[in-house]
């Protein structure tokens, strides 16, 4: 690891907003902040925020871009950025303190060992914006909507909590539509494939990370599904 990344981690080890996965193999989930380790499943609103308010999931967040904007216009709500990228949850970890931001925190682990962290119903929506969307058919199962990671989320989404997903990937946008109309647990609320065209139907969406500006400045069109699991 260069030294630029050593700075970056202990940085990011030491922002008091961000926990970072440290569970090995056949060990008990474990959340690492500043040294000391914690146990925050079923308990984020207790022991992290102080506050109980509903709360609202970003995966992939990247650098936090979106999860910071809902944080700043749902001022009522709790969020939790996860990525598995420290030097881009850095960034928005660091605007978070500068903002003196408290309903924000971040997670750094792997999507797929998220729910070790979280307890059934403890979430209450989930956005999923502009993620990779593992173009090769033989990646699907890697896609974020995809019907393992569906599994994943109804563990600790709350019933008839709402999903959410914005991308510019027609092959991502297509292949959700027909996993969700293929699994009868789920529920389709809205589509759009072209959200601009129109009146936006939630003031979230108008909110556009660094890859979304140079998205549309390509000539792509952005997409959103909204869906319950």
């Amino acid at each position: 690891m260069s030294r630029n990344k050593l700075e970056k981690f202990a940085e990011l080890m030491a922002c008091p907003n961000v926990y970072e996965n440290r569970t090995h193999d056949n060990e008990k989930p474990t959340l690492e902040q500043e040294g000391v380790f914690y146990e925050l499943k079923g308990q984020w609103n207790e022991k992290h925020f102080k506050k109980n308010q509903p709360i609202i999931l970003e995966l992939a967040c990247g650098r936090g871009e979106y999860t910071l904007g809902l944080a700043r216009m749902f001022p009522n709500y709790n969020f939790i950025g996860v990525d598995i990228k420290g030097a881009r949850i850095h960034q928005g970890a660091t605007i978070a303190l500068t903002e003196n931001l408290q309903n924000v925190a971040f997670l750094r682990t792997r999507i797929e060992q998220i729910e070790a962290f979280l307890a059934a119903g403890e979430v209450s929506e989930i956005w999923i914006t502009f993620p990779d969307p593992f173009l090769r058919d033989s990646k699907e199962n890697r896609r974020l909507t995809s019907p393992p990671f569906l599994e994943r989320y109804r563990r600790f989404l709350k019933p008839n909590g709402l999903m959410h997903l914005k991308t510019d990937s027609d092959v991502l946008y297509d292949f959700t539509i027909e996993t969700l109309k293929k699994d009868e647990k789920t529920t389709l609320l809205y589509q759009n494939d072209d959200i601009y065209r129109h009146d936006l139907i939630l003031p979230a969406l108008s909110l556009k990370t660094y890859y979304e500006k140079m998205h549309l400045k390509a000539g792509k069109t952005i997409k959103y599904i909204q869906f319950q699991i």
